[in-house]
């Protein structure tokens, strides 16, 4: 058990700051608005994805970076990057200070410098993953009309470091983004909801 459990408590709420936090690039693209916390959770899913397809990884790891990767958020705001071009943030600083108060601090710094260098491929990796999701986002714009998102998906595919990321990419541009859900449209259910009860 830990000595201190209050700034534990006050970790957590911070992190709850991340869905509170806007991310600023959407004010640029036009359309479309997402939380911190909303890109982090499918960044952590795509995150297990790229796990899955990869061998001889640590996947626990590449979960850790893709849960803590844009956490200095909370204290820093989301810099675009058109933001960073002009502006600078100093997430490490705010990292370094949040793992200051804690008693797992040392485990916070260690796997967000490994995220930062971005050199083993479970960085290499997380990485991947936070421009993947960027990329889904930016194709659920296209697939409502959003012309200017079409323009931004080239660069965020020529960031990605792996094939596997890189295939998934090349499906999603192609994927309509209600796919998953309304494939058929002829589905007589999307006139009557009959419910067609199997037995």
């Amino acid at each position: 058990m830990f000595d201190n459990i209050k700034p534990i408590v006050n970790f957590l709420f911070e992190a709850g700051m991340m869905a509170k936090t806007p991310r600023s690039g959407f004010h640029f693209l036009g359309s479309g608005e997402q939380s911190v916390a909303e890109h982090n959770n499918r960044v952590m899913f795509i995150g297990y994805v790229l796990s899955r397809l990869e061998k001889n990884i640590d996947a626990a790891k590449i979960l850790k970076m893709c849960l803590f990767h844009d956490l200095a958020e909370a204290r820093t705001s989301d810099l675009n990057y058109v933001h960073q071009k002009y502006a600078q943030s100093d997430e490490t600083g705010a990292i370094r200070d949040l793992a200051a108060t804690l008693d797992f601090g040392a485990d916070l710094l260690e796997i967000m410098d490994e995220y930062k260098k971005n050199e083993s491929r479970e960085a290499i990796l997380a990485h991947d993953a936070d421009q993947l999701e960027f990329l889904f986002s930016l194709k659920e714009q296209v697939d409502i009309g959003n012309k200017r998102a079409e323009d931004w998906i080239g660069p965020v595919i020529k960031r990605l470091k792996t094939e596997s990321a890189a295939a998934i990419a090349r499906e999603a541009v192609n994927t309509n983004s209600d796919e998953w859900w309304f494939s058929d449209k002829n589905d007589r259910w999307w006139v009557d909801r009959n419910k067609k009860i199997k037995k």
